[in-house]
């Protein structure tokens, strides 16, 4: 599966998630990561994640896609991370 995952964390976790996502997820730009993981990969990030983060100050949203056949990437300004993955 494809996944689209943004993160907005508190500045003492920020490296923490960072890292974590770093291992399973292609960065993009600030604060956002993109790639193909497994179902099984998506669930041990998730619990990583649930680690580290704080709920009630912290948000993790996960865009999950089976398939990127009907989907399009357009970057328009800098191009940061990643610019070699196209959806």
């Amino acid at each position: 599966m494809f996944v689209i995952l943004v993160y907005d964390v508190g500045e003492k976790r920020v490296a923490k998630v960072l890292k974590r996502c770093r291992k399973y997820l292609n960065w993009v730009q600030n604060s956002v990561f993109e790639g193909e993981i497994s179902e099984t990969n998506l669930t041990k990030l998730k619990m990583e994640l649930n680690r580290i983060i704080v709920p009630d100050e912290d948000s993790v949203i996960f865009y999950t896609m089976r398939t990127t056949r009907y989907s399009e990437r357009e970057i328009m300004g800098l191009r940061k991370g990643g610019q070699d993955l196209i959806i």
